[in-house]
Protein backbone atom coordinates (compact mmCIF):
# COMPACT_ATOMS: atom_id res chain seq x y z
CA UNK A 1 0.00 0.00 0.00
CA UNK A 2 2.74 2.62 1.19
CA UNK A 3 4.88 1.89 -2.35
CA UNK A 4 1.93 3.64 -4.41
CA UNK A 5 1.62 6.65 -2.56
CA UNK A 6 5.51 6.88 -2.52
CA UNK A 7 6.99 6.12 -5.75
CA UNK A 8 4.75 8.46 -7.84
CA UNK A 9 7.03 11.23 -6.00
CA UNK A 10 10.05 10.35 -7.31
CA UNK A 11 8.72 10.18 -11.27
CA UNK A 12 10.98 11.49 -13.35
CA UNK A 13 8.61 11.02 -16.35
CA UNK A 14 8.86 13.51 -19.12
CA UNK A 15 12.18 14.59 -17.68
CA UNK A 16 15.42 14.99 -19.25
CA UNK A 17 18.96 14.42 -17.33
CA UNK A 18 22.52 14.31 -18.08
CA UNK A 19 24.85 12.30 -16.66
CA UNK A 20 29.03 12.26 -17.25
CA UNK A 21 31.18 9.88 -17.09
CA UNK A 22 28.51 6.98 -17.85
CA UNK A 23 30.11 4.75 -20.22
CA UNK A 24 30.32 2.27 -17.37
CA UNK A 25 30.32 1.68 -13.55
CA UNK A 26 29.11 4.30 -11.22
CA UNK A 27 27.88 6.76 -14.19
CA UNK A 28 25.97 4.21 -15.99
CA UNK A 29 24.13 2.75 -13.16
CA UNK A 30 23.12 6.16 -12.12
CA UNK A 31 21.79 6.75 -15.72
CA UNK A 32 20.08 3.33 -15.49
CA UNK A 33 18.30 4.81 -12.09
CA UNK A 34 17.05 7.68 -13.78
CA UNK A 35 15.71 5.95 -16.35
CA UNK A 36 13.74 3.21 -13.98
CA UNK A 37 12.12 6.32 -12.52
CA UNK A 38 11.24 7.37 -16.11
CA UNK A 39 13.76 10.20 -17.24
CA UNK A 40 15.45 10.33 -20.83
CA UNK A 41 18.86 9.99 -20.22
CA UNK A 42 21.82 10.88 -22.32
CA UNK A 43 24.86 9.26 -21.31
CA UNK A 44 28.32 11.34 -21.98
CA UNK A 45 31.47 9.48 -22.01
CA UNK A 46 34.68 10.31 -23.40
CA UNK A 47 36.57 6.80 -25.28
CA UNK A 48 34.67 3.81 -23.77
CA UNK A 49 32.82 3.10 -27.31
CA UNK A 50 30.64 0.39 -25.34
CA UNK A 51 28.64 3.20 -24.18
CA UNK A 52 26.79 3.16 -27.11
CA UNK A 53 25.47 -0.14 -26.51
CA UNK A 54 24.77 0.50 -22.95
CA UNK A 55 22.10 3.47 -23.95
CA UNK A 56 20.69 1.34 -26.28
CA UNK A 57 20.12 -1.26 -23.86
CA UNK A 58 18.80 1.54 -20.69
CA UNK A 59 16.57 2.21 -23.69
CA UNK A 60 15.26 -1.06 -24.51
CA UNK A 61 14.93 -1.91 -20.76
CA UNK A 62 12.77 1.08 -19.47
CA UNK A 63 11.25 2.54 -22.64
CA UNK A 64 12.85 5.78 -22.49
CA UNK A 65 14.82 7.80 -24.63
CA UNK A 66 18.65 7.13 -23.69
CA UNK A 67 21.21 7.99 -26.53
CA UNK A 68 25.04 8.36 -25.80
CA UNK A 69 27.50 10.90 -26.76
CA UNK A 70 31.00 11.37 -27.47
CA UNK A 71 32.55 14.56 -25.44
CA UNK A 72 35.99 15.63 -23.56
CA UNK A 73 34.65 16.70 -20.67
CA UNK A 74 37.56 18.94 -20.23
CA UNK A 75 37.02 21.29 -23.11
CA UNK A 76 34.10 23.92 -22.35
CA UNK A 77 33.14 24.26 -26.22
CA UNK A 78 32.84 20.66 -26.55
CA UNK A 79 30.25 20.49 -23.27
CA UNK A 80 28.60 23.56 -23.87
CA UNK A 81 27.69 22.37 -27.65
CA UNK A 82 26.97 18.77 -26.60
CA UNK A 83 24.31 20.01 -23.65
CA UNK A 84 22.98 21.93 -26.22
CA UNK A 85 22.48 19.55 -28.94
CA UNK A 86 20.87 16.75 -26.05
CA UNK A 87 18.03 19.64 -25.34
CA UNK A 88 17.51 20.59 -28.89
CA UNK A 89 17.45 16.27 -29.77
CA UNK A 90 15.61 15.43 -26.76
CA UNK A 91 12.81 17.21 -25.48
CA UNK A 92 13.64 20.92 -25.61
CA UNK A 93 14.28 20.75 -21.77
CA UNK A 94 16.83 19.67 -19.28
CA UNK A 95 15.51 18.72 -15.39
CA UNK A 96 18.67 16.84 -14.31
CA UNK A 97 22.66 16.99 -15.06
CA UNK A 98 25.12 14.27 -13.13
CA UNK A 99 28.36 15.29 -13.45
CA UNK A 100 29.97 12.29 -12.79
CA UNK A 101 33.45 12.40 -14.93
CA UNK A 102 36.60 11.35 -13.05
CA UNK A 103 40.07 9.94 -13.22
CA UNK A 104 42.38 8.78 -9.97
CA UNK A 105 45.41 9.55 -9.13
CA UNK A 106 48.45 7.19 -10.60
CA UNK A 107 51.63 8.44 -9.88
CA UNK A 108 53.00 9.16 -6.28
CA UNK A 109 53.73 11.86 -3.55
CA UNK A 110 53.97 15.89 -4.59
CA UNK A 111 57.69 16.05 -4.70
CA UNK A 112 57.95 12.73 -6.99
CA UNK A 113 55.12 13.28 -9.41
CA UNK A 114 54.64 15.16 -12.88
CA UNK A 115 53.10 18.47 -12.98
CA UNK A 116 51.36 16.80 -16.52
CA UNK A 117 49.24 14.46 -14.32
CA UNK A 118 48.40 17.18 -11.75
CA UNK A 119 46.97 19.04 -14.59
CA UNK A 120 45.41 16.19 -16.07
CA UNK A 121 43.79 15.24 -12.52
CA UNK A 122 42.45 18.83 -12.04
CA UNK A 123 41.13 19.24 -15.73
CA UNK A 124 39.00 15.96 -15.42
CA UNK A 125 37.94 16.13 -12.20
CA UNK A 126 36.94 19.93 -10.99
CA UNK A 127 37.42 21.91 -13.78
CA UNK A 128 35.24 19.77 -15.89
CA UNK A 129 32.44 20.21 -13.19
CA UNK A 130 32.57 23.74 -13.67
CA UNK A 131 32.10 23.35 -17.40
CA UNK A 132 29.12 21.30 -16.83
CA UNK A 133 27.71 23.79 -14.20
CA UNK A 134 27.79 26.36 -16.43
CA UNK A 135 26.69 24.84 -19.91
CA UNK A 136 23.76 23.07 -17.78
CA UNK A 137 22.65 26.17 -15.40
CA UNK A 138 22.26 28.43 -18.83
CA UNK A 139 19.47 26.43 -19.55
CA UNK A 140 18.24 26.25 -16.08
CA UNK A 141 18.01 30.01 -16.01
CA UNK A 142 16.41 30.40 -19.12
CA UNK A 143 13.72 28.04 -18.27
CA UNK A 144 12.97 29.30 -14.35
CA UNK A 145 12.85 32.80 -16.00
CA UNK A 146 10.77 32.06 -19.31
CA UNK A 147 8.86 28.97 -18.35
CA UNK A 148 9.29 27.36 -21.75
CA UNK A 149 10.89 24.60 -23.77
CA UNK A 150 13.92 25.70 -26.16
CA UNK A 151 11.38 25.63 -28.60
CA UNK A 152 8.93 27.97 -27.10
CA UNK A 153 6.40 25.33 -25.60
CA UNK A 154 4.78 25.75 -22.19
CA UNK A 155 7.09 24.11 -19.73
CA UNK A 156 5.45 21.64 -17.51
CA UNK A 157 6.45 20.57 -14.45
CA UNK A 158 9.59 22.69 -14.38
CA UNK A 159 10.69 24.42 -10.93
CA UNK A 160 13.90 24.48 -10.44
CA UNK A 161 17.01 22.31 -12.09
CA UNK A 162 19.21 19.74 -10.26
CA UNK A 163 22.87 19.67 -10.38
CA UNK A 164 24.65 17.10 -8.64
CA UNK A 165 28.63 16.22 -8.99
CA UNK A 166 30.62 13.32 -7.70
CA UNK A 167 32.78 13.69 -5.04
CA UNK A 168 34.52 11.39 -3.01
CA UNK A 169 34.57 11.09 0.70
CA UNK A 170 38.79 11.89 -0.06
CA UNK A 171 37.24 15.77 -0.19
CA UNK A 172 36.78 15.11 3.38
CA UNK A 173 39.62 13.24 4.82
CA UNK A 174 43.11 12.63 3.74
CA UNK A 175 42.28 8.82 3.62
CA UNK A 176 46.03 7.46 4.53
CA UNK A 177 48.00 5.72 3.40
CA UNK A 178 46.81 6.54 -0.09
CA UNK A 179 49.35 9.44 -1.51
CA UNK A 180 47.21 11.41 -3.55
CA UNK A 181 47.36 15.07 -3.01
CA UNK A 182 45.73 15.94 -6.45
CA UNK A 183 42.89 13.69 -6.52
CA UNK A 184 42.06 15.02 -2.80
CA UNK A 185 42.41 18.43 -3.53
CA UNK A 186 40.14 18.12 -6.68
CA UNK A 187 37.56 16.59 -4.66
CA UNK A 188 37.49 19.31 -2.18
CA UNK A 189 37.19 21.56 -4.60
CA UNK A 190 34.19 20.05 -6.14
CA UNK A 191 32.41 19.92 -2.40
CA UNK A 192 32.71 23.54 -2.46
CA UNK A 193 31.84 24.60 -5.84
CA UNK A 194 28.64 23.00 -5.60
CA UNK A 195 28.22 24.65 -1.61
CA UNK A 196 28.75 28.05 -3.69
CA UNK A 197 26.73 27.34 -6.73
CA UNK A 198 23.12 26.15 -4.48
CA UNK A 199 23.67 29.85 -3.23
CA UNK A 200 24.32 31.53 -6.35
CA UNK A 201 22.24 29.37 -8.19
CA UNK A 202 18.85 29.55 -5.62
CA UNK A 203 16.43 31.25 -7.81
CA UNK A 204 16.63 28.33 -10.66
CA UNK A 205 18.58 25.39 -9.31
CA UNK A 206 19.53 23.66 -6.40
CA UNK A 207 23.31 21.76 -6.69
CA UNK A 208 24.91 19.04 -4.40
CA UNK A 209 27.91 16.24 -3.80
CA UNK A 210 27.39 12.84 -3.50
CA UNK A 211 30.48 11.60 -1.75
CA UNK A 212 31.16 7.28 -2.36
CA UNK A 213 33.84 5.68 -0.33
CA UNK A 214 35.50 2.52 -2.41
CA UNK A 215 33.41 1.55 -5.08
CA UNK A 216 34.50 -1.47 -7.13
CA UNK A 217 34.74 0.23 -10.53
CA UNK A 218 37.40 0.70 -13.20
CA UNK A 219 38.21 4.23 -11.33
CA UNK A 220 39.35 1.89 -8.24
CA UNK A 221 40.98 -1.17 -9.87
CA UNK A 222 44.66 -0.70 -8.56
CA UNK A 223 43.13 0.10 -5.21
CA UNK A 224 44.48 -3.24 -2.82
CA UNK A 225 41.73 -4.82 -1.24
CA UNK A 226 43.33 -4.19 2.28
Amino acid sequence: MASSRIFPQFSLTGRTAIVSGAGSGLGLAIAEALAEAGANVAILYHKNGAAVDAAKQVAKEYNVKCIAYQVDVTQPDEVESTVNQVVNEFNGRLDCFIANSGIAWNETSVLDSSISHYREVMATNLDSVYYCARAAGMHWRRQAKEQTTIDGKKLEGFQKGSFVATASMSGHIVNYPHIQTAYNASKAGVIHMCRSLAVEWVDFARANTVSPGFIESGLTGAVSED
